[in-house]
């Protein structure tokens, strides 16, 4: 049952990646990662900022301690030049307290100051990255686009894409109907000529009636033609014989006898 169940997984897992790759889009996949690594320099440029926003903060109390510092200084010499030497002693302990922070300052503002500087550097870096994977991105994009559709003119061409294998199919499908219905009626027509179909309009002739037809024709012509020449040979006189052959046939009547008058 596992090898089964290993077996059904290892079929999914082919067919899911084969259904990812045919719907992955190069083009698509590049600009994804062209975002990403402009979010991630957007990122580092955010942290450079805020790494510079506590540089300047320090900046501004190291000024307010340092101006403390110098104060009290001048707090203890005043007081020792009145002969306050308890007052000249508690100003110089301040000092030596506002020192001391000072001192940590100084060192928070240097480690500060070293990682911004790397950090600009590291934002400098990354911003050439992106900018050359850019123009690499875009230089992908025009090379598989042009690719594409050089293949897709050339399988235009060959008849091997699913568009124009469709329209092949169409016309294969019509140029056998076509040649079914040709060899149909040429069937029927051998059949009609040859007697084995009867043909109810009784339009259709077998080659023996046809062959008659046609020299019973030619005969009508022939004999139709004599009798025109025949008339134009004649001219004139052949119409006073007709003429003087209606006058006899009209007098014929009159010398016949009469039968009924027996």
């Amino acid at each position: 049952m596992s090898g089964v169940m290993k077996r059904m997984g290892m079929i999914f897992r082919a067919k899911a990646n084969k259904a990812l790759d045919r719907a992955e889009d190069p083009r698509e996949t590049l600009d994804y990662s062209y975002q990403k690594q402009v979010e991630l320099l957007q990122k580092v440029r955010r942290g450079v900022a805020d790494v510079a926003t506590s540089r300047k903060r320090l900046e501004l109390q190291l000024s307010q301690l340092q101006g403390q510092s110098s104060k009290l200084e001048e707090q203890g010499r005043k007081a020792l030049a009145l002969g306050r030497e308890d007052l000249a002693r508690e100003a110089l302990t301040r000092r030596a307290a506002l020192q001391q922070q000072v001192s940590d300052l100084e060192t928070q503002h240097q480690t500060l100051q070293g990682e911004e500087e790397k950090l600009t550097l590291a934002s400098q870096r990354l911003q050439a990255k992106v900018d050359a994977f850019r123009t690499k991105k875009e230089t992908i994009k025009a090379t598989y686009t042009a690719a594409q559709a050089q293949t897709r003119i050339g399988e235009a061409f060959s008849g091997i894409s699913e568009e124009m294998g469709d329209v092949g199919m169409a016309i294969q499908r019509a140029e056998d109907k076509t040649q079914q219905m040709q060899a149909r009626a040429g069937a029927i027509d051998e059949l009609l000529a040859s007697g084995a179909l009867d043909d109810p309009t009784g339009t259709a002739k077998d080659d023996i009636t046809a062959e008659l037809e046609r020299l019973s024709g030619g005969n009508d012509v022939e004999l139709e033609l004599q009798r025109m020449k025949a008339e134009l040979a004649g001219g004139g006189a052949a119409k006073p014989a007709i003429e003087g052959g209606q006058q006899q046939a009209a007098q014929q009547p009159q010398d016949r006898p009469d039968f009924n008058k027996r």
